[in-house]
């Protein structure tokens, strides 16, 4: 049976932040935290920076934004010019409401997938599900998991550094 990580339940968020900057400074970087609320400091100590979800947000308010405005701009000029007591046919101050709208709703479209890419969603399946007590991460129960995946891994040094921390169980996850 192969093992997915090393999964460490802690009682309280104070815990867990701290055994986050050991395993940090011992050299983990892949890292993941489980906490039932937000914990202040805990991405930090994870080595968490930034991601790219601002970036495509914008990507995806320009592209929308200046979609909209071409849509506008082809059927007013190409498409069918209808010429009004000889006002211009680009009169890009009345295609400004829609122009701003598409760019609002490409922002908000490239936001929901890019962050969903970003964390790995939708997943129907992951192997923490199979650890029975696992479900407590969503009530009142901290967890820290070493993954195998990560460079510094090795089990026997990962088990002896989680438990040198004094956690209430210490689990091995198949994969």
């Amino acid at each position: 049976m192969s093992t997915w990580g090393l999964l460490a339940e802690f009682a309280d968020a104070d815990e867990l932040l701290a055994a986050a900057r050991r395993v940090r400074e011992a050299g983990y970087q892949r890292a993941e935290a489980y906490s039932p609320f937000h914990v202040d400091g805990l991405a930090e100590a994870l080595g968490f920076t930034r991601n790219r979800v601002p970036a495509f947000t914008f990507v995806g308010g320009v592209l929308g934004g200046a979609g909209g405005f071409f849509l506008q701009w082809y059927s007013a000029v190409i498409d069918f010019p209808v010429n009004v007591a000889g006002r211009p046919l680009n009169s890009w101050p009345m295609f400004i409401p829609v122009t701003f709208e598409m760019a609002v709703l490409g922002a908000a479209f490239a936001a929901l997938i890019s962050m969903l890419a970003a964390n790995g969603l939708p997943r129907l399946r992951h192997p923490l599900f199979a650890v029975a007590e696992f479900d407590l991460a969503t009530r009142n129960r901290f967890f820290l998991c070493l993954r195998c995946d990560d460079p510094a891994f090795e089990p026997q040094r990962a088990r002896e550094l989680l438990q040198a921390m004094h956690p209430m169980r210490c689990v091995e996850v198949p994969a």
